[in-house]
């Protein structure tokens, strides 16, 4: 598959926003469902500022979406095609880990 100069910047864009930990540790939490800051506070023992600034972050990005609710607001994985993402990530990140090689073992990459 070949990328486009534009496509490749917006896929370089989302994969920067997977490349910080504390972003990467709510997008996760988020894989759960939606949740309020102060959820995602408890799920990823961050502070709150630390947190909210995450989310506005990735709410610019178009990473998630919120909806208020009553005095919350909750915020959701803008589709599931990011918790594809993270869930290949850190498949990924574990095989490399261990030594492990899809290739070596004779399986096919998804294509």
């Amino acid at each position: 598959m070949r990328l486009d100069a534009a496509t490749a910047a917006s896929v370089a864009s989302t994969l920067q926003a997977l490349a910080t930990p504390s972003r990467l540790r709510i997008l996760a939490a988020l894989r759960e469902g939606p949740m309020s800051v102060g959820e995602i506070v408890t799920a990823v023992d961050l502070e709150q500022s630390a947190v909210s600034h995450q989310l506005r972050l990735l709410r610019t990005m178009g990473l998630v979406e919120s909806e208020r609710q009553g005095r919350h607001v909750v915020y959701s994985l803008f589709d599931d095609h990011l918790s594809a993402l993270i869930e290949q990530a850190v498949h990924h990140a574990e095989h490399l880990r261990v030594g492990i090689s899809d290739r070596a073992r004779g399986d096919s990459p998804d294509r």
